[in-house]
């Protein structure tokens, strides 16, 4: 997926201290009068030193990024009692761990409104392709044919296991395959993709199968290398060992 954790919690964390440092510089304002009302007039930031344009700076260098993200909406009053709550020393509503799961949950929310055409794509292609003979539907909604059964032993998760494959998108697309490097490859099934991990603790040694891997047990929204974030992914996968750990 993508963004990192910490890389999120510091960029959010600069928008709360700029946003206090921004509060915190001179304004000017219009006065009033008292015989005479008069339109509101905006105020305006003034930056007199080096701390205040500092602050400013930093406050458009993180506003932008997240902005790029698609992260305009911020509700600034809760943003200002967070800075003050932390800078402060009080308790915060929210502990590190918490908050790296509600940025991890916007993040990927943007992410998914971007991605929302490939999603939509990847599930009316599972809707249809359920519906054809031979393929199977894991309660997870993995989808799966066999093309050849095999006979040996079957993984678990912790087990390592050699495959030969093939990665295509919808469209045909070839975005991987092991047969381009001439050898098969090796690894641990609980180290892969969703889709992977459960697909082949489906499979035989020997066994070659047919997978059409939604984008939620695949890589997500975000963008993969040649994968388009949110995509639904087909593989043709030969289970040729499995390495019992």
């Amino acid at each position: 997926m993508n963004y990192k954790i910490k890389y999120m919690k510091a960029l959010f964390f600069i928008i709360l201290v700029s946003a206090t440092m921004i509060s915190s510089a001179q304004v000017t304002t219009k006065p009033k009068t008292a015989t005479t009302t008069k339109p509101a007039v905006a105020t305006k930031t003034v930056l007199k030193n080096l701390i205040d344009s500092a602050s400013y700076a930093i406050g458009t260098s993180a506003a932008t990024f997240y902005k790029q993200q698609g992260i305009t909406n911020i509700n600034t009053a809760v943003l200002t009692a967070a800075i003050k709550d932390v800078l402060s020393g009080k308790k915060t509503l929210l502990d590190d761990a918490t908050c790296n799961t509600v940025m991890n949950k916007i993040m990927t929310k943007v992410q998914e409104d971007k991605s929302r055409p490939a999603i939509d794509s990847g599930m009316a292609y599972l809707a249809k392709n359920k519906l054809r003979q031979g393929v199977k539907t894991t309660p997870s909604g993995l989808q799966y044919e066999v093309i050849t059964e095999g006979t040996g032993i079957k993984p678990v998760a912790t087990d390592s296991v050699t495959c030969n494959y093939r990665g295509t998108l919808i469209n045909g697309f070839e975005f991987d395959a092991s047969y381009k490097y001439g050898q098969p490859i090796t690894f641990v099934l609980n180290g892969v993709i969703r889709g992977w991990t459960e697909g082949l603790q489906l499979m035989s040694e020997g066994s070659k199968y047919k997978f059409y891997i939604p984008y939620n047990l695949a890589y997500g929204a975000f963008d993969n290398g040649p994968i388009p974030g949110g995509s639904m992914l087909i593989f043709e996968i030969e289970l040729l060992k499995v390495i019992k750990n």
